[in-house]
């Protein structure tokens, strides 16, 4: 299965050129999102919303494409609607534009997606990415990631009230068997020092944010 990127509605000067990634994934394109990839040249695959916020100069462009559409007033978000249709989908990887830097409540309903239950025990990695940050949640494990030239910094966040025993090997900052409670800052802007580093923890939910300044 082709990873899958969706494009939510926010503000578009905090989305990443995505031009030169259209031709090796599944685009799904929600609301406002829709005019954000046509204006980056990428025909969306599938599009999620009520398509009343959606200039009329991009209707046109997507009549022939897959649609799911739903009433304004609904239970769920847009985007929460897209992302589980995505994990549906079984994809290894399902990246997330244009939720941040706009409405408060957008950005945090979007980490909030993050949090599901059923989302962190799937197969599938989910990130919300923009020009500055990549946000990944994670369940008790063990875990290895590369050194991004883009994001420099790497920062954890308990999104519980406890993330027991974390441990950090290969930062600037190591850390080891760490409590780390919800609240706490103990664990921003870090850097990696090697190529890749590591980091596990035993109980809890961690919210890693990589960040550029």
């Amino acid at each position: 299965m082709k990873d899958i990127y969706i494009m939510a509605g926010g503000p578009r000067e905090h989305v990443p050129d995505v031009s030169t990634l259209h031709k090796r994934e599944i685009w799904v394109g929600v609301d406002k999102g829709i005019g954000t990839l046509l204006e980056q040249g990428i025909m969306p695959n599938i599009v999620f919303g009520d398509f009343d916020s959606i200039d009329a100069k991009y209707l046109k462009f997507i009549q022939n494409v897959e649609k799911f559409e739903y009433p304004s007033e609904k239970d769920d978000t847009d985007l929460g609607l897209a992302l589980e249709w995505a994990l549906k989908q079984e994809p290894e990887i399902i990246r997330i534009f244009g939720n941040t830097g706009g409405r408060m409540d957008h950005t945090l309903a979007g980490v909030q997606l993050l949090l599901q239950d059923k989302l962190l025990r799937s197969q599938t990695t989910v990130q919300i990415e923009d020009e500055s940050n990549l946000l990944t949640a994670f369940l008790p494990g063990d875990y290895t990631i590369a050194r991004l030239d883009r994001f420099k910094y790497v920062s954890f966040f308990s999104m519980t009230p406890i993330v027991s025993d974390l441990t950090l090997h290969g930062f600037k900052y190591p850390l080891i068997n760490k409590e780390l409670r919800l609240g706490d800052t103990l664990c921003v802007s870090n850097e990696l020092i090697l190529e890749s580093g590591h980091f596990s923890f035993t109980d809890g939910i961690l919210l890693m944010v990589r960040s550029m300044d």
